[in-house]
């Protein structure tokens, strides 16, 4: 205590709130914004438990508490929060002469060399530090599972930032696995970010018991700190200029704000993006300016990560690296560039500003696009007023449930009741069927004779036990984890030229006949085989897919429906209420600035001039005719990418086989946009779908896609079926490839095996958004979702222009969008003006 208010002085409300529970021996879960102590809450706590217990002298040699984090970047915040405070209380024990606390610490990641396991076997630690994977694999070392037998504490870091990916599926049951090998509970804690909904993450933590949820606490500190945040756009209005001067203004205003502050730190949305930041603030002069982004190597991300802290850059631009816990020092201002997609990651990144307990968060959102600047409106309204996105936690995934059998296996034999019941107590699996554990059991035990699929342990059916086969610990030790391993693709020409490289994220989203851009250049995509990618020449057709499809990411659905309310909000507004008293509102209610209120203005105001504002409630579908005369059906549907991803392959499934031609797609947050090369009406389209059927229709649209493909692989290698690591032997991702090619010809049409099964499941919940997409459909056959239509014609309405110009944003393009744009903007106004109005605006061609 004495060190405590010597260093800190008084505690903060989720301490104040949460060491009171821990020490009760209750679970709890604290939710605080970025920056309030959460971690040194929970050691604070346990370190003093401890502590009593050593100066009782009944400190056992024995592990008490487990900490589990995500992040790879353990060690920088361990330091801070654990190790630094226990030597400065040894240090204080010493100056009082008393005997130092001998409580000892280690960490247990992929990285400890094995000499330092053999010590920790030797003489457990008293907290055990790791990190999900490593958990599920010491659970699996039947010598050092008994080291955990009395664990009292598991302390889970960054909750908001597992719970929904597969990984959390995972750790939910090493926790119960952990509960096993203990034979009584322990005291969970969990600490997280702002995250919604707190009851369901709650019960992610503590898993159940007897079929319903363990007590856990919820703490959730509302005390935001000072949150400065604003939405900046670089012009008076944007409408009125050109994409290029827009660009080169928000550049110059980046650099001006960055000679404003001592450390800024700049988030991109895309790994490109962040490089391209990096280039055009060199360019304008900043020296000492860092990128950091995954596809750095670590010692180049460290050596960034240590300039920052010491204070040698005065900017970094990251994509997603930085946004979690490393600690890097003080930052004073956050720029976000273009959109975050989610308020929740937009909270959580602009917190690295002040990140110390109450220092003030202040962030800056820069736009240069018009619905990017109606989203990050609406997302920094949302962000002041608390509103959260919800996170989906992921149920009953086949492949993590494999990889858990064999690792279960190791341990000791099973019966299935056993196992069952051990399973349906972690919240990721509490709806688990037996059918489903047995279908799974029977793949693993090669009970289902498929050339190429081997047993992983083996499986009794008759008496209903299971265990290890010899080369099942090798085979679960050496491709245990959930992140798949990412392949670049090499493309070709059909002459069989290389022509460069795609990752395997833009690949999965690319049809037969779609049409990208690649150095300059357009091709239409063929097909893959094996890692190679085969494509065409397509000079002179518009792309269809844009170069950052796969790397950014999607819009949340909750943000999306509130664009759509914000939409509705602007039409009663607009011809009822002096432009004037509209700026004002945005500007107050929005945190926009000056600039970014006219462009909102211009452009709902062009929009409601030629053609309806589509809104969450009335949808519009616009018909557009081509210079070459192709019809394109846009679907105003604001729904985010992930739902539109779902509707706009059912809808185009469905029109295709109505016309009987192929029928393309181009997708965005906002709208979708289908085209067709045969003549087809608008009245009725939205019937094409409905909502008890676009499952089946989606199945059937996916089949045979390179996005199923590469699921199958991800799924295939998630549960031990396509192999990694062979006898310590690294197999490469084009072996996996291959491998997984064959297998899945042999079980193309058997859609009930569980890997089939959870590929299926897996590209309509996680890379789609199929519940909400059944949800538009339902509202819309229920009329409270109402469709209406804006004719066919040659001008586009403005909201159309990103659909219609999704493949064109290219960088090597710009020049070509901004001319595209301008056009399009000319016909909006001369439809608006009539053409001899607007020839008085204009310069002759020639004077220019």
């Amino acid at each position: 205590a004495g060190w405590f208010k010597a260093k800190f002085g008084t505690v903060t409300e989720a301490q104040a709130m949460a060491v009171p529970i821990i020490h009760a021996k209750q679970s709890v879960l604290v939710s605080s914004p970025t920056g309030s102590g959460k971690t040194l809450t929970a050691f604070m706590s346990i370190l003093n438990e401890l502590i009593l217990l050593d100066e009782r002298g009944e400190l056992e040699d024995r592990i008490y508490a487990v900490y589990i984090s995500p992040l790879k970047a353990l060690a920088n915040d361990i330091n801070e929060n654990l190790l630094r405070p226990l030597g400065e209380i040894s240090a204080e024990f010493e100056r009082r002469g008393a005997k130092p606390p001998g409580v000892r610490v280690a960490v247990r990641t992929g990285d400890t060399l094995p000499s330092e396991r053999q010590r920790q076997l030797r003489s457990p630690p008293h907290i055990f530090i790791t990190t999900p994977e490593s958990l599920s694999l010491v659970l699996s070392t039947p010598v050092f599972s008994k080291k955990f037998e009395k664990v009292e504490y598991v302390i889970l870091d960054e909750v908001h930032e597992i719970c929904d990916s597969k990984r959390g599926v995972a750790l939910s049951v090493a926790l119960e696995r952990l509960r096993g090998i203990c034979g009584r509970d322990f005291v969970r804690v969990g600490l997280s970010a702002t995250v919604a909904p707190l009851e369901d993450v709650a019960e992610f933590l503590a898993g159940l018991e007897g079929g319903r949820p363990r007590d856990v606490k919820v703490v959730e500190v509302f005390a935001q700190r000072a949150l400065d945040l604003q939405v900046l756009c670089p012009a008076k209005d944007m409408t009125a200029l050109s994409f290029e001067v827009v660009n080169s203004k928000m550049y110059d205003h980046l650099k001006e704000m960055v000679d404003e502050h001592k450390t800024t730190l700049v988030f991109t949305n895309t790994r490109s993006g962040t490089e391209s930041v990096v280039y055009k603030l060199r360019e304008r002069g900043l020296e000492r300016v860092g990128a950091h982004h995954g596809s750095l190597s670590r010692d180049t991300r460290l050596e960034v990560e240590d300039q920052l802290r010491g204070g040698a850059l005065n900017a970094v631009v990251s994509s997603t690296s930085l946004e979690l816990g490393i600690d890097i020092g003080h930052i004073d201002l956050v720029v976000q560039i273009g959109s975050p997609k989610s308020v929740a990651k937009g909270l959580q990144r602009i917190g690295r500003a002040g990140h110390q307990y109450g220092g003030t968060s202040k962030g800056r959102i820069l736009v240069f696009e018009n619905d990017d600047l109606v989203e990050c409106a609406v997302l920094c309204r949302a962000a002041h007023r608390k509103m959260i996105d919800r996170v989906t936690i992921p149920k009953n995934s086949l492949d993590v449930l494999a990889q858990v059998v064999v690792g279960m296996s190791i341990e000791r034999p099973w019966t299935i009741d056993e196992a069952f019941e051990l399973l349906r107590r972690s919240y990721c699996y509490r709806d688990m069927t037996k059918a489903q554990l047995l279908s799974v059991l029977r793949y693993l035990g090669g009970k289902d004779e498929f050339e190429g699929v081997y047993s992983k342990i083996w499986f009794d059916d008759k008496i209903g036990t299971f265990g290890k086969r010899r080369g099942s610990r090798m085979i679960y030790y050496l491709n245990q984890g959930t992140i798949p391993e990412e392949a670049d693709y090499k493309v070709y020409s059909e002459r069989g030229a290389p022509l460069g490289s795609l990752s395997e994220k833009f690949v999965e989203r690319l049809s037969t006949g779609d049409i990208f851009v690649l150095g300059g250049r357009s091709y239409e995509f063929v097909k893959t085989k094996g890692t190679k990618a085969f494509v065409k020449s397509a000079s002179g057709r518009r792309p269809t897919v844009p170069s950052w499809t796969g790397e950014m990411l999607p819009r949340s659905f909750d943000l999306s429906v509130l664009i759509g309310r914000f939409r509705k909000e602007m039409d009663e507004r607009l011809g009822a209420m002096p432009d004037k008293d509209i700026s004002s509102w945005l500007m107050e209610e929005f945190f926009v600035d000056e600039g970014s209120a006219n462009t909102i203005l211009s452009y709902f105001k062009e929009q409601k001039l030629v053609a309806k504002l589509p809104t969450d409630e009335r949808l519009v579908i616009e018909g557009y005719v081509d210079a070459s005369g192709v019809r394109h059906a846009i679907f105003h549907f604001p729904f985010g990418r992930r739902v539109n991803d779902a509707l706009s392959r059912a809808f185009a499934h469905a029109l295709s086989n109505r016309l009987g031609c192929s029928v393309n797609i181009s997708v965005t947050d906002d709208s979708f946009m289908l085209t067709a090369t045969k003549r087809f009406e608008l009245e009725g389209l939205e019937r094409l779908v409905v909502s008890g059927d676009i499952e089946r229709i989606l199945r059937s649209a996916v089949k045979d896609s390179e996005l199923f493909h590469q699921r199958f692989r991800h799924t295939a290698t998630r549960s031990f079926m396509v192999l990694r690591n062979y006898k310590g032997r690294e197999l490469s991702v084009a072996r996996q490839q291959l491998r997984s090619r064959r297998l899945l010809d042999a079980l193309h049409e058997l859609s009930d095996f569980p890997v089939m099964s959870e590929t299926y499941s897996e590209i309509l919940t996680d890379v789609m958004d199929l519940e909400n997409a059944q949800e538009v459909l339902a509202t819309i056959e229920a009329g409270s979702r109402r469709v209406e239509y804006i004719p066919f014609s040659g001008v586009p309405s403005p909201l159309a222009h990103n659909v219609i110009l999704v493949g064109v944003s290219d960088i090597v393009l710009m020049e070509d969008r901004s001319m595209l744009l301008r056009e399009m903007h000319r016909k909006v106004l001369a439809r608006v003006m009539g053409d001899e109005a607007l020839s008085e605006y204009q310069f002759d061609q020639d004077d220019v």
